[in-house]
């Protein structure tokens, strides 16, 4: 008989941690959004670790700004950020206050409220692609930057929690270069995901843009 889920909330100290063993830590944890449309819920099959000033690949690697500062405060905060005009991405801050770092939820499996997320995700082909991708996965569980910033500790009654969940054995446990990112972080293996998950997105390594010739 397959073992019941565990909904204990994740507390304050498991986020004030490094990143890199808050990252692969989140695999398997279930991420509730709550809104007037209902609850979803959704299980973290895929993420990447982003190391704040030390790390070319972190939206803080320059230091502080308005746009980050949500990274530099207490861990357990979300962290929302708007991409190419088009999309956002939902990220958990973590490590001590000041540090910077976070974590990127790439995807997950959508459980309960499937059918919220479909109304918004309805190009997806089936369910494993509600939130196969971060752009997805902010979509499917209506995230826009209205939540950066929100206390993902404050308990149900809040926008966003994180419940203990089932974690992977750790042998199931995969990490990788993050998709994307270019430079120096290039190679760095800290993107994080569950192997053979039919939820974790593909890979994509970074392609510089083309300078347009007039």
């Amino acid at each position: 008989m397959e073992k019941p889920m565990d909904r204990t909330p994740l507390t304050r100290d498991f986020f004030d941690r490094s990143v890199l063993d808050v990252a692969p830590d989140l695999l398997g944890r279930v991420l509730v959004r709550t809104s007037q449309e209902g609850p979803i819920e959704l299980r973290l099959t895929e993420v990447e670790a982003y190391a704040g000033e030390v790390d070319p690949g972190s939206h803080a690697f320059r230091g502080l700004t308005p746009r980050n500062s949500v990274m530099f405060g207490p861990p357990g905060h979300s962290y929302v950020y708007f991409t190419y005009g088009m999309w956002h991405c939902l990220n958990l801050v973590c490590g001590p206050e000041g540090m910077a770092s976070g974590v990127l939820l790439r995807a997950g499996e959508i459980g309960v409220g499937a059918e919220v997320a479909r109304k918004r995700r309805f190009s997806a082909r089936n369910d494993r692609e509600l939130a196969k991708g971060p752009a997805r996965l902010a979509t499917a569980l209506d995230v826009d930057r209205a939540l950066n910033g929100a206390d993902v500790i404050a308990g149900p009654l809040g926008p966003l929690s994180v419940l203990h969940g089932t974690p992977p054995p750790r042998d199931q446990v995969r990490s990788g270069p993050r998709t994307g990112v270019g430079g120096d972080g290039a190679h760095q293996p800290w993107r994080f995901w569950i192997d053979g998950d039919p939820t974790v997105s593909p890979y994509r390594a970074h392609a510089p843009r083309r300078r347009r010739t007039s």
